[in-house]
């Protein structure tokens, strides 16, 4: 508590001031306060305390109104108050620098003994300030300073904020809490000692020092509590100096202590002009908003709860808090027992006259009447000379008004018990009226309800722009928190960037912390996905569908030669077998279209399916995968479908789980695709030729059917474009950025199979058919493998060759292949893809691993990585000549399509490769004009010496 005499002496805790130092000296007793201001009883209330004579200070406009000349110097040399200015903060600095070394359990017991010393001495600091100030009630002040302290306290004693205060192991996070330094707070006349303990006791509890600017009028009070604090601190063990202030405060002084680089955050409580200054000064701030707070008061309110919180708020210290109701607006069919029950409980309904006198008395030149303050409401009817039965038992005064803003000042905030009232013919009138007065100089602050009606309640949410939105409470003491609900208690509320304020919350020791985020190296979850059921060896398919047993309706999805030939009535025969009837849709086309899959999407919901099968090529399964999406999806947009991700876990469109209406079984009737087993569906935009790969796990079919029956007597074009896709795919996913040591082994095991096997069953065809189950299946294993690896730019620059000039995909990616392995084969690309995986590039090693696990011809008579990788691709050039692909774009397009069309195309063909979905995992991340050149070179046979000459 405050004992004896306390002297105010020492602009900088600590410092011994010569006694010629001028001198304010105040006894603070139990139950005894002396000085030279007179202070007598307040009338009618026996015990309470009112101070006469003594200037006021002014909240929000009327603060503003005399700013300038509440601050003023009185000519004081600016050198000499820059000097107190910059020793103050010095001093603080230097026990800062002290304080960021504590432990937590050391700034705890600093922190509980500063509070507890706080809180004993909070009657005597409320004494203090309301005879400084003449502003506000004793017993309310007492109230507040008892929040400011043990509150705070009990809301932050046991909270983290030393060292690390929050960890992750599992996702190697941890968030560091370190001091900002010395904080600069600016204190209110309207709040002198409790918003003063509220900041020192948080800039204690974050290991900050602060220096305080009190207002001129309220400094003896503000630095009273200051050293109440401070002194405690020390005594805990805090270094002395650990809280300063401005003992003469002015307005120069305290620009100088917002403006100083040495301060690194100011907390800034006051008027509007006092706030602004902080938010100019180049420091960092945390300022407050002005408020006009609305409560409606709702037609299924309880009348007598919210009159009596509202009088419980809006007389709270006469009305000086800024979050008090401002006005009521209170819905017609309740209005009049609302004004009888305030009468009841003491409040005054102004007549037309008086509520006159009010405007002119409290805004005489359109600000707030500054001795109007935090006065009674019988020292305001006084004040007023106010005509009504107002004695000194009348508690609040309250004028009914009809419009918000413009002439009508009563719309506006009054800082003292008078309220504004408004009749709302209905809930929207009375939500209008409540955003207009929030609109009317308090965004972003306060703004409450009463009411049980939870459409009303958030339609009130959703129109007002108010950063605390209190539901059946008194305004005043629920928005600073904790005594009413769950709100952080503050009494620093933010408005938000609706009230021009940098934070919307209560300010807390949250806000006076830096946080350092350690993060540890973690890789991303990796991942396996294949269809549940795999069926392959030859005469599965019969046994695989047999599994359709209990389903009604088949939706065969297929393309018209299939069709003809056959193949689907060796399905539809099975499926009759087991009693399940089949609807074919047989008008896929290769490189499907949009249009295409919407008809078939529409025919599928007609038929209303329980089963899906696709059978045939890439393009039938690819189709079918989207008719399925759109059947159980309807609204499903084909734009979101084609969006591309970084991350096909983080992607921005999600795609729906698919199977609740039916499962969706692929029967590849052809070798290389593999998206039988995959999550990918490339779609082609009939407008303009795009082609589109569509990636999402929701698209792995359910069942895959790899018969090797199917492609016994497949055509040997078919052969080799499907069998260089599979190869592409084994070589791709095998070096991507995404492959693991799950899907390389299938990459590999792949590539073994088509090596050796491809060239036969393009050869001999149903003439050798362990080449071509063996083909089937090695098609499947890397389509296995780079649905979980991904791929790369050469089937990114392949599925825009191939739409811009028609060439089959295959014979698209076999072009290009080779040129791909020797871009991708450098120890050092210009750029890598950034993947937590990939820790370094190593596409070179790769690729000459393969070239010896593949036994391709002389890799194992050299050491040299580059070497080695050209032996890989002459073995894959030796294979495509002998499934007779073409050596070069030149010879496979060159009849149709000139140099100088092809070159002329490639700018735009590079772009569109570049933001391909496959580009992302490419281990050597290509910039555009790299796509140009690869395209390019392709007209021509490749170069291989070019190659072996680079370092």
């Amino acid at each position: 508590m405050v004992k004896g005499v306390v002297d105010m002496r020492l602009s900088v805790l600590g410092t011994t001031t010569k006694q010629s130092t001028t001198t304010r000296r105040l006894v603070c007793l139990p139950g005894a306060m002396t000085q030279t201001a007179h202070v007598a009883p307040r009338v009618g209330r026996r015990g309470s305390w009112r101070a006469n004579g003594v200037d006021v200070d002014r909240k929000g406009e009327e603060e503003s109104a005399q700013e300038k000349s509440s601050w003023d110097d009185a000519g004081e040399d600016s050198s000499l108050f820059e000097d107190r200015v910059e020793m103050a903060i010095a001093r603080a600095a230097a026990a800062q620098r002290s304080y960021s070394h504590f432990t937590q359990k050391q700034v705890d017991a600093v922190f509980k003994n500063a509070a507890l010393e706080a809180n004993m001495s909070r009657i005597p600091l409320a004494k203090m300030a309301v005879q400084e100030t003449g502003i506000g009630l004793v017993e309310d002040k007492v109230i507040k300073n008892h929040f400011a302290s043990e509150e705070i306290y009990n809301k932050y004693k046991d909270e983290k904020t030393v060292g690390v205060v929050e960890e992750d192991a599992v996702y190697g996070i941890q968030k560091v809490a370190e001091p900002m330094g010395v904080l600069c707070g600016i204190v209110p006349t309207t709040n002198p000692t409790s918003t003063a303990i509220f900041k020192c006791l948080l800039a204690l509890k974050t290991r900050n020092a602060i220096v305080l600017a009190p207002h001129p009028r309220a400094s003896d009070c503000t630095i009273a509590a200051a050293k109440i604090v401070h002194d405690a601190a020390v005594k805990a063990g805090a270094p002395p100096g650990i809280i300063g202030w401005i003992e003469h405060p002015s307005k120069d002084e305290t620009f100088q202590l917002m403006k100083s680089p040495k301060v690194s955050m100011i907390i800034a409580t006051g008027g509007p002009a006092m706030v602004h200054s902080s938010y100019s000064s180049g420091t960092p701030a945390i300022g407050v908003g002005a408020g006009n707070t609305p409560a409606i008061v709702d037609s299924c309110a309880d009348i007598h709860m919210a009159v009596n919180y509202i009088l419980l708020s809006k007389t709270f210290d006469n009305g000086v808090i800024c979050a008090s109701e401002q006005a009521a607006v209170v819905l017609e069919n309740v209005y009049d027992a609302f004004k009888f029950e305030m009468e009841r409980r003491g409040a005054h309904i102004l007549s037309e006259s008086d509520t006159e006198k009010v405007r002119q008395g409290l805004f005489p030149d359109g600000r707030m009447n500054a001795d109007a303050v935090g006065k009674s409401a019988y020292e305001l009817a006084q004040l007023f000379g106010l005509d009504g039965d107002i004695t000194d038992h009348t508690r609040l005064l309250i004028a009914p008004i009809d419009h918000v803003g413009g002439d009508e000042v009563l719309s506006s905030e009054k800082l003292c018990p008078i309220l504004g009232l408004f009749c709302a013919k209905t809930f929207d009138d009375a939500l209008e009226i409540a955003n207009n007065l929030v609109e009317n100089g308090g965004k972003g602050h306060t703004s409450v309800i009463y009411s049980n009606n939870r459409k009303h309640i958030e339609a009130w949410e959703n129109t007002i722009q108010t950063v605390r939105m209190l539901v059946n409470m008194p305004s005043s003491q629920g928005a600073i928190g904790d005594l009413y609900n769950n709100l952080d208690p503050s009494l620093t509320l933010g408005c938000g960037s609706y009230g021009n304020t940098s934070v919307s919350t209560n300010v807390g020791p949250k806000h006076l912390l830096n946080f350092k985020t350690v993060a540890q190296r973690r890789e991303n979850m990796l991942w396996f996905r294949v269809p549940p059921k795999v069926y392959f060896k030859e005469g599965c398919l019969e046994v695989a569908l047999r599994e359709l047993q209990g389903k009604k309706r088949a939706f065969i999805v297929t393309d018209k030669p299939l069709y003809d030939l056959g193949y689907v009535d060796k399905v539809v025969s099975i499926l009759e077998s087991i009693h399940v009837h089949a609807q074919i849709f047989y008008h896929v086309k290769p490189d499907p279209d949009i249009e295409t899959i919407q008809a078939g999407a529409k025919e599928l919901s007609d038929y209303q399916a329980d089963a899906i099968i696709a059978l045939g090529g890439g393009s039938p399964m690819d189709a079918a995968k989207i008719m399925w999406l759109l059947y159980e999806y309807p609204d499903t947009k084909f734009e979101g479908l084609a969006t591309r991700f970084m991350d096909i876990r983080k992607r921005v469109y999600d795609f729906p789980d698919l199977g609740a209406k039916a499962p969706l079984i692929c029967i590849p009737t052809t070798s290389g695709t593999g998206s039988e087993v995959t999550p990918f569906s490339v779609v082609t935009d009939g407008a303009t030729g795009s082609k589109y790969p569509l990636a999402d796990y929701s698209l792995t079919p359910n069942m895959a059917i790899i018969d090797p029956q199917l492609v016994k007597h497949m055509p040997k074009s078919l052969t080799a474009n499907g069998g260089i896709d599979a190869v592409t795919h084994a070589l791709e996913s095998y070096v991507s950025a995404y492959a693991t040591d799950y899907t390389r082994g299938l990459s590999l095991q792949a590539l073994h199979l088509l090596f050796q096997y491809l060239p036969r069953a393009y050869k001999l065809g149903p003439e050798d058919p362990e080449a071509r189950e063996k083909t089937h299946n090695a098609a499947t294993i890397a389509g296995m493998a780079f649905a979980n690896a991904f791929l790369g730019i050469c089937h990114s620059m392949a599925h825009k060759l191939g739409a811009r000039f028609d060439i089959a995909h295959g014979l698209a990616n076999a072009l290009m292949i080779s040129h791909v392995i020797l871009y991708n084969a450098t120890d050092a690309p210009y750029k890598v893809v950034a993947f937590a995986q990939y820790k370094e590039s190593h596409a070179r090693d790769d690729y000459a691993q393969l070239a010896t696990l593949l036994d391709c011809q002389g890799a194992k008579a050299t050491n040299s990585k580059i070497e080695q990788v050209v032996c890989l691709v002459k073995e894959v050039e030796k294979i495509k000549a002998s499934i007779g692909i073409p050596t070069c774009m030149k010879d496979a397009i060159g009849d149709r399509v000139s140099f100088e069309e092809y070159e002329e195309a490639l700018v735009k063909l590079a772009e569109d490769a570049f933001d391909d979905q496959c580009t992302g995992t490419n281990p050597r991340y290509p910039l555009i004009e790299d796509l140009r050149q690869m395209m390019l070179a392709a007209w021509e046979p490749l170069d291989y010496e070019s190659f072996l000459n680079e370092p």
